[in-house]
């Protein structure tokens, strides 16, 4: 007797996992049906390999100077750059050679771009290591050494120049290498030509945030307000040469684009 009464108890037990495991089972279901409403499967992001340092280009970054050629750069208004490659792979300005821009034109892109401020000091405020970085050439971050060196904090390395301060001070000392990494929207008018969108510009030096999604407000001015006026959807990126006062120029290395 006693033998059967726990056989009898073993498979009551037996029953009611059983029972508790098919409720759960079937709860689960009903869970995951409801939770697979909100999935999206398809389209899968494309596959996109990261460089194996933060300076290195993914897989799908168009490289503008690896150190090798500046081929993907030509003077400001055609011809072929000015600039110098230094034994170190840097590309340097040279005083009085004028601007670059790439030769290929971008929208909305994310910019990885390193420079170095001259290790030789010379000049103060904007005549100290100036250069910028000009996306569809209206559109300027500011490269300045500002290391011990006040200027206007909208017009201060890590600045949307004369627009917008950054959020902290994030430079390096001169001689030193800084990074830039830049998301930028660019702006769209409309067929009358009016903005129907202004751009807007996240930017990170030295891995800090300088710029949390600003809106331009429209080309920079040295002086006077910016005003709008519209133009293509896809222009050159060009770099500074600000005519420096004496020193070494500003020098760059490592940049990548990603058109997005």
């Amino acid at each position: 007797m006693k033998n059967i009464t726990i056989c009898t108890l073993s498979i009551f037990a037996f029953v009611l996992t059983t029972s508790a495991q098919s409720k759960f089972k079937s709860q689960r279901d009903s869970l995951e049906f409801e939770a697979a409403k909100t999935e999206i499967w398809s389209p899968m992001p494309k596959v996109v390999t990261p460089g194996a340092t933060a300076s290195e280009a993914p897989s799908d970054a168009i490289v503008l100077y690896n150190g090798k050629d500046m081929n993907a750069f030509q003077k400001q208004g055609g011809g072929a750059a000015g600039w110098k490659i230094d034994a170190d792979g840097a590309m340097t300005v040279v005083k009085g050679s004028g601007d670059i821009q790439t030769k290929e034109s971008f929208g909305d892109c994310q910019l990885h771009l390193e420079f170095r401020e001259p290790a030789i000091i010379k000049g103060s405020n904007q005549t100290r290591g100036n250069s910028g970085i000009w996306f569809m050439n209206n559109y300027e971050v500011q490269i300045l050494d500002n290391y011990n060196n006040p200027t206007y904090a909208n017009g201060q390395v890590g600045s949307y120049y004369k627009q917008h301060s950054p959020l902290v001070a994030a430079g390096r000392k001169p001689g030193e290498w800084q990074t830039y990494d830049i998301i930028f929207t660019a702006p769209v008018f409309s067929g009358n030509g009016d903005v129907a969108s202004p751009g807007r510009i996240t930017a990170f030096l030295n891995g800090v945030l300088v710029l949390n999604n600003i809106t331009i407000y429209g080309p920079v001015e040295w002086i006077g307000l910016p005003k709008y006026r519209a133009h293509a959807s896809k222009m050159p990126l060009r770099l500074q040469d600000h005519g420096f006062d004496g020193g070494e120029a500003v020098s760059f290395k490592n940049i990548w684009i990603r058109p997005l």
